[in-house]
């Protein structure tokens, strides 16, 4: 089904978007050219908006450290293993419920809590130390 708008300028935005929406196949024109037909592609009324750790605020050393402890503990790292910032939980070992056990401790350390879907983000170390800094801030705020 095409449509055509001579005058779009006589819609109000609202009344566009909604006009617009509820096609599948809109033209636009005016008294001097055409333009080409945009096909609207339904989707879902959600979103997600994903953001890299480097692009957010990095925890204090003090935090990354305690978390390099608690990590160390929970997963009962050999000495002389190097954790770090970077370091990925899997790639020291840990399944999903060791995963689990480290967010209670980060949650017991840092007397927060975090919800299921930000601990479904953590992947490593400094993910770990930044949500921290976060809740701790909201904790406080």
């Amino acid at each position: 089904m095409a449509h055509s708008l001579a005058a779009v300028s006589s819609f109000s935005p609202s009344a566009v978007r909604r006009r617009l929406s509820s096609q599948s196949l809109v033209s636009f024109s005016s008294q001097r050219m055409s333009f080409v037909s945009i096909r609207s592609v339904p989707s879902p009324l959600r979103f997600k908006i994903c953001c890299s750790a480097k692009q957010e605020t990095q925890a204090k050393k003090e935090t990354v450290d305690k978390v390099c402890a608690i990590v160390k503990k929970q997963l009962a790292v050999p000495d002389g293993t190097a954790v770090t910032a970077d370091s990925k939980f899997s790639e020291l070992g840990a399944d999903s419920l060791d995963t689990v056990e480290i967010v209670m401790g980060l949650e017991e350390e840092f007397n927060i809590t975090v919800d299921e879907t930000s601990a479904q983000d953590i992947a490593t170390v400094q993910d770990a130390a930044n949500l921290i800094e976060k809740l701790v801030a909201e904790k406080t705020a």
